[in-house]
């Protein structure tokens, strides 16, 4: 079994003592696995492949939180808006309409974050400030979508600085930007942190993390 239990006890204790939600990124990994996991009290799980989440849902239990944690095309939003909890990495208004439209068609309010842009890379995706800003205005009156909060990938380094340098950054932004709540604008979830680097962004004030090797092995 590649789940690792023991692991998945000691982060959990962690975090639970920290008030931050661990999301376990099961993406790839079976519905087998997950329900090791389950069994243990976990609810949260993010995949980042629509068609994966879709055939995982109908096959395990309906109390599950799931999280789509990947880049989501529009068109393939309508597949996952009847059931997701949180969907991250939103990084454009079209995005964002698409998923007000189809909350609508199901009678819901879907959670979204805005993905921000804190990496060096330029593959990874997300929002600048001012984009951000425009964002969270020119989607002021969608009745059904509720802007969760903000989440960022950092910089994959070994430069410790670099990592706790952009983390500071987005926690900056997300305090200045809690004092503009609107009505479907509410930043209460901030996620950032990931197997490698989790400890390093809650001390910089994540209250959610992404954690996938760690809990279930590396993905081939």
């Amino acid at each position: 079994m590649s789940v690792n239990t023991e692991q998945y006890k000691k982060i959990e204790e962690e975090l639970r003592v920290k008030h931050v939600t661990l999301v376990a990124v099961s993406k790839i990994k079976p519905a087998s696995d997950i329900l090791v996991l389950y069994n243990l009290g976990q609810r949260d799980f993010g995949e980042n492949y629509v068609q994966e989440l879709v055939e995982k849902k109908e096959q395990l239990p309906i109390d599950i939180n799931w999280h789509f944690i990947g880049h989501l095309q529009s068109n393939k939003v309508k597949f996952i808006a009847s059931f997701v909890h949180l969907i991250h990495g939103v990084d454009s208004f079209n995005l964002l309409k698409e998923i007000n439209k189809q909350a609508a068609k199901n009678n819901r309010v879907i959670n979204c974050l805005l993905q921000v842009h804190i990496a060096q890379e330029e593959t990874k995706f997300g929002l600048n400030e001012t984009e951000l800003n425009e964002l969270i205005i020119k989607a002021a009156d969608f009745k059904n979508i509720l802007i969760s909060g903000l989440m960022g990938m950092a910089s994959f380094s070994d430069d410790k600085n670099v990592v706790r340098t952009e983390f500071a950054r987005l926690k900056q932004l997300f305090d200045k930007l809690q004092k503009q709540e609107t009505l479907n604008f509410k930043p209460e979830i901030l996620s950032m942190g990931m197997s490698g680097d989790y400890a390093m962004a809650i001390e910089q004030g994540s209250t959610m993390v992404r954690i996938g090797s760690l809990l279930f092995g590396r993905r081939i």
